[in-house]
C-alpha cells in the first residue's frame, strides 16, 4: 500500500510470549536480589560470630602478630632465622622451604615420570615390565605411607654419624642427615657462570639450526660436538685462564657430629624422594597416553626416513606427544605443591608446619594464619597454572605452525 505505514499483523500468541519472557525476567532478578541479601546477612551474622568469640576469649584480630617475636626454634631455615625474629620472619621461613622442596620435586618428578612413561613402551620386555611395575606398585600406595617409608624404613635406619656410609668421597648417609661438601664461590665465579650462560645458548640455537635443517632440507647437521664444546669448553678455559669458579668445603667427622659441608635434614630428603617418586607414577601414565595418542604413520614415516628409535622419540614423537601430556601434567604440579603440606607428619618445616601449625597454636590468630596460608597456596597454584597454559599455547601453536 502506497503513502500508507503497513500495520504490523496483530500476534496475541507473541505477545503473550513478550509479557510472559518480562515478567519471568523480573522475577529471576527479584529471586537474585533476595538470594544476594540472605547471603549478605550470612556472612554478616558468621563475622559478628567470630569477632565476639574472639574477644570472648581476648583475642585480638588483625595481622599486627605477625611483627611479634615467634620464640621458637626452626630445625632447617635456608634464610637467616633467629629464634627472637618475628612471625613474618616464620612465614617467609615456611614459604622458602616449601617452595624449594616442590621445586625439586617437580624437576626429579618430571625426568623420573618421562623416562619411566618411555620404559613402559619400550621393546625391551623386561625394562617395560619393571616400569609397569614401579607405577602399579606407587600408584596405589598412600603418599602418606611412602612419606613414612622413606623417613622411618630407610633413612631411620641408617647408621650413627661415627658408623656412616660414604657412597661417594665427601658424601656421608647417616640417620642424622645427608651431608654432602658445601661449594664456595670463588673471584672468577662470575665470569665462568656468563660463559657457562653463553655456551648455553649457543648450544640452543646449533639445536634450533640442526633442527630446522632437518625439517626443511631433510638433512641431519651434526652439532652435538660444537654443542658440548660451548657448554663444556668455554667455561673451563675461562676458568683456566680466571681460576677455579669455586671451592668446596668437604664435611669431617669431629666428635659425635660432621662439621662443615651442608646437611640435608632426613626429614627434606625422605620428602623430596617421596613425593618425586609418587608424582613420577602418575607422570608416567600421561607420557605413555600422550605417545600412544601419536598416530602409527608418524612412527612409520620416521623409520622411512632412516631414523632412528631415538630420533623418532626426540624429533617427531615427543614434540606432537606434548600436546596430550601438558594439561595433565600441570594438574600433577599442583598436586605435589599441595601434598607438601603432609610434610608436617615428619617434622619438617614447610609452611603449613611451622605457620599453620606452631605459630597458630602459639597466637591463636586462626581465622589470619589460615587465611595467609590459603592465599599463598592459591597463588602458587596460580602462577604455576599460568606458566603451563603458556608453555603449553607455544606448544600448541607450534604444532600447528
Amino acid at each position: 500500500m502506497t503513502g500508507e505505514a503497513r500495520k504490523a499483523p496483530f500476534r496475541p500468541l507473541a505477545r503473550l510470549k513478550r509479557i510472559g519472557g518480562a515478567r519471568a525476567s523480573w522475577s529471576g532478578l527479584a529471586a537474585q536480589a533476595v538470594l544476594l541479601a540472605v547471603l549478605a546477612w550470612l556472612a554478616y551474622e558468621m563475622v559478628a560470630n567470630v569477632r565476639a568469640n574472639l574477644a570472648a576469649q581476648g583475642i585480638a584480630s588483625g595481622f599486627g602478630f605477625l611483627t611479634h617475636s615467634a620464640g621458637f626454634a626452626v630445625s632447617q631455615a635456608l634464610i637467616p632465622y633467629e629464634q627472637t625474629d618475628s612471625y613474618l620472619r616464620v612465614f617467609a621461613v615456611g614459604l622458602v622451604n616449601t617452595l624449594v622442596v616442590s621445586a625439586i620435586g617437580i624437576v626429579l618428578a618430571t625426568i623420573l615420570g618421562f623416562v619411566v612413561g618411555l620404559g613402559r613402551l619400550s621393546p625391551n620386555w623386561l625394562l617395560a615390565r619393571l616400569a609397569g611395575g614401579y607405577v602399579e606398585l606407587i600408584r596405589n600406595l598412600p603418599l602418606l605411607y611412602q612419606i613414612l617409608f622413606w623417613y622411618l624404613a630407610v633413612l631411620g635406619a641408617l647408621p650413627g654419624p661415627r658408623q656412616s656410609l660414604s657412597p661417594l668421597p665427601g658424601v656421608f648417609l647417616s640417620n642424622r642427615g645427608i651431608v654432602v661438601p658445601e661449594p664456595v664461590p670463588q673471584a672468577s665465579f662470575a665470569i665462568v657462570a656468563a660463559a657457562l650462560a653463553l655456551g648455553i645458548v649457543i648450544a640452543l640455537g646449533l639445536g634450533f639450526y640442526a633442527r630446522r635443517t632437518l625439517f626443511r632440507q631433510g638433512r641431519v647437521v651434526r652439532v652435538w660436538p660444537y654443542a658440548l664444546a660451548a657448554v663444556i669448553g668455554l667455561p673451563l678455559a675461562i676458568a683456566l685462564l680466571f681460576g677455579a669458579p669455586l671451592t668446596f668445603d668437604v664435611p669431617e667427622l669431629r666428635g659425635f657430629n660432621f662439621a662443615g659441608g651442608v646437611r640435608l635434614l632426613p626429614e627434606f630428603a625422605a620428602l623430596t624422594i617421596a613425593l618425586s617418586t609418587y608424582t613420577a607414577a602418575f607422570i608416567a601414565e600421561n607420557v605413555r597416553s600422550g605417545v600412544l595418542a601419536v598416530s602409527r604413520g608418524q612412527w612409520e614415516a620416521g623409520e622411512s626416513l632412516g631414523l632412528s628409535r631415538g630420533q623418532l622419540l626426540r624429533l617427531i614423537v615427543v614434540p606432537q606427544a606434548l600436546r596430550v601430556t601438558l594439561p595433565p601434567l600441570a594438574n600433577q604440579y599442583l598436586n605435589l605443591t599441595k601434598n607438601s603440606s603432609l610434610a608436617v607428619a615428619i617434622g619438617y618445616p614447610d609452611l603449613f608446619s611451622v605457620f599453620a601449625g606452631t605459630a597458630l597454636s602459639q597466637t591463636g590468630q586462626a581465622i589470619e594464619i589460615i587465611a595467609i596460608t590459603m592465599a599463598v597456596y592459591l597463588a602458587i597454584s596460580l602462577v604455576t597454572t599460568t606458566i603451563m597454559n603458556v608453555f603449553n599455547w607455544r606448544v600448541a601453536r607450534r604444532g600447528q605452525a
